[in-house]
């Protein structure tokens, strides 16, 4: 005698199955969250805070998962201030300049986005306000990195971009 009715116990995990599927595949239109690097100068830390918050805001059309630095190394040995930010960024998909006045004094916001090209980083530089700064660290101009303005889905567009140029 033939015939396999299937128990309703195979009924419920066929029907599990299905739903987490169904989830899996509405979940794939969802865009991925992107690990980034930010550089910026010490003295805009307050301002990157508030970006910080943003991409935290549930709310937010600014989707990212910060690698970067919370407080700046306070060593004297630049080797091992070097290896621990490329540790950050070798983390990341995407290093994202904070461009403000006093970008381009900073004595490591170059070296970091030097170091994010070497380590095949996608770069984004962001600044605040209508216009960019003036003087830029001169890796965003010799290696023709875009300026966005901060504004949340041009970022989160540019940033998804970038990393998937890489």
């Amino acid at each position: 005698m033939g015939g396999s009715g299937s128990s309703s116990s195979e009924d419920r995990d066929i029907d599990a199955l299905e739903r987490i599927s169904r989830e899996r595949i509405r979940g794939s239109d969802q865009p991925q969250r992107r690990n980034v690097f930010i550089s910026f100068a010490n003295e805009d830390l307050a301002l990157v805070n508030f970006l910080r918050g943003q991409a935290k805001n549930e709310n937010s059309n600014l989707d990212f998962i910060d690698r970067s630095l919370r407080d700046p190394y306070d060593i004297e040995n630049v080797e091992y201030i070097r290896r621990g930010i490329r540790e950050r960024i070798r983390q990341t998909s995407v290093t994202v300049c904070f461009v403000t006045e006093n970008t381009a004094q900073s004595k490591w916001v170059d070296w970091e986005i030097r170091e994010s090209i070497s380590l095949g980083k996608g770069v984004v530089a962001m600044y605040q306000g209508e216009k960019p700064p003036s003087r830029l660290p001169p890796a965003i101009r010799e290696f023709g990195i875009k300026l966005v303005p901060w504004r949340q889905a041009e970022l989160t567009a540019v940033i998804n971009q970038s990393a998937e140029e890489r």
